[in-house]
């Protein structure tokens, strides 16, 4: 699933997607100057840290707006316009590293996208990645899906949020052997004063599709009532994110 970005807005209050990141970076286990791919690579930020680890590392997105602001940045790092699901290197990697991407690729099209990283590894080589997990930003949907049933309307739920039992499969039956998967909770600080607002104006696109513009602006309110309760706090709003992070290498 590829989105229209706010490029601008992302960097500046929601960096926190890749500075989260930046931990499972340690699960990489290769030498320096081993070949990296950053699947997914947004703005670059991680492909960036990758690179002053000592790996010799390139970035893909299929976001030409994330692409471009990624070459601004790191004029100094390949980028490459790719689809995470028929991507192709011409040199296979010694690991592929994703973060925060897999959850926007529809479940149908897991198994592709499992069966074409593993294509693209050298034999011993490994996938490391981190993305929603079940149950990620459950209040916020939940709140969502019933505003939208308020107003007539039906909330499609686009996301792929697994368990680890539902995702390792996936990864065994590409060939994988999973070394490392840990599902964990992970609540969110929101940069924002309208932090919650923010967060869905920013991440949840697809079921305003076509919607006028005061539809969607009053559904984003009555929901950030529904969820101030609990998500709200002295410090700011917190998003109940879950992670799944995961560990597979090619044998």
């Amino acid at each position: 699933m590829n989105i229209q970005w706010n490029t601008a807005d992302y960097k500046r209050n929601f960096d926190f997607v890749h500075k989260y990141g930046e931990d499972v970076l340690k699960l990489i286990d290769m030498p320096q100057g081993s070949y990296v791919i950053d699947l997914g690579c947004g703005n670059g930020a991680l492909t960036k840290k990758l690179l002053e680890l000592g790996y010799r590392a390139e970035g893909i997105d299929d976001s030409a707006e994330m692409l471009l602001q990624a070459e601004e940045l790191h004029p100094d790092i390949k980028f490459t316009r790719a689809d995470a699901l028929t991507f192709h290197l011409e040199e296979k990697a010694d690991v592929i590293f994703s973060n925060a991407v897999f959850h926007w690729i529809d479940e149908k099209d897991q198994q592709q996208l499992a069966e074409n990283i593993f294509d693209n590894l050298k034999s011993g080589g490994m996938l490391v990645c981190e993305f929603g997990g079940y149950g990620c930003a459950e209040t916020v949907h939940s709140a969502l899906e019933e505003c939208f049933e308020r107003h007539g309307l039906s909330y499609s739920r686009t996301f792929y949020f697994p368990t680890i039992g539902q995702y390792t499969p996936v990864l065994e039956a590409a060939g994988f052997c999973v070394e490392y998967a840990l599902l964990f909770d992970r609540p969110t600080l929101q940069h924002t004063a309208d932090g919650a607002a923010d967060w869905i104006r920013m991440f949840i696109k697809t079921p305003f599709i076509g919607m006028p513009s005061g539809q969607k602006e009053a559904i984003i309110a009555e929901t950030v009532e529904k969820i101030r309760p609990e998500l709200f706090t002295n410090d700011g709003w917190i998003i109940d994110y879950v992670r799944i992070r995961v560990k597979a290498r090619k044998r």
